[in-house]
C-alpha cells in the first residue's frame, strides 16, 4: 500500500494522545511560555501530580487559582496565572530539577532555601506534592521536581 499523503489521517489515530516522555517538564514549559506572553491562564492535561504541583503554586502565591475543565477526550487543568500590579511576572524562573534520565532525591535536612528564601523547591513525597518549606517542617524528603522563583 502506498504511503498516505500528509493531509490524510488514519480514522482511529485521533483517539490516541501523543506520548510525552516527561509530563512535568511539559507543564513547566507551558507555564513558562504563557508567562512570557502574559496569558491570563494556561490549559494542560490533568494528572494527580500536576494537580498537586498546581496546589503548591497556589499556596505559595505564584498563581491565583486552578480548576479542572472537562474537555474531550480527557480533563484539562487550567492555571490562572498571577501578575503584579504593573504587569510584572510573579514567576520569573521555573526550572526542572529531577529529570527522567537523572532523578534527584533529597532528605529534609538536605533541602536548602532557594535564593535565600525568595523561591521554592517543589518536592514529591510519600505524603503528596509539597513545597520545600513544608517538607522541612514535616521532616519529609523526596524527589525534587522543580525550583521556582
Amino acid at each position: 500500500m502506498p504511503f498516505a499523503s500528509a493531509g490524510t489521517c488514519h480514522p482511529y489515530r485521533k483517539q490516541f494522545k501523543p506520548m510525552l516522555t516527561d509530563p512535568i517538564a511539559d507543564m513547566l514549559t507551558r507555564i513558562r511560555n504563557a508567562v512570557r506572553v502574559e496569558r491570563p491562564h494556561v490549559d494542560l492535561p490533568l494528572s494527580k501530580v500536576k494537580r498537586g504541583l498546581a496546589e503548591v503554586l497556589k499556596r505559595e502565591g505564584y498563581i491565583w487559582d486552578w480548576e479542572e475543565v472537562p474537555m474531550e477526550p480527557a480533563k484539562q487543568l487550567r492555571l490562572h496565572l498571577k501578575y503584579g500590579p504593573n504587569g510584572e511576572r510573579v514567576i520569573r524562573t521555573i526550572r526542572r530539577i529531577s529529570k527522567p534520565g537523572r532523578r534527584v532525591y533529597s532528605r529534609s535536612v538536605e533541602l536548602r532555601p532557594v535564593l535565600g528564601g525568595l523561591g521554592i523547591s517543589v518536592i514529591s513525597t510519600s505524603r503528596g506534592v509539597i513545597s520545600d518549606r513544608e517538607a522541612r517542617q514535616r521532616k519529609l524528603g523526596g524527589e525534587v521536581l522543580c525550583e521556582i522563583w
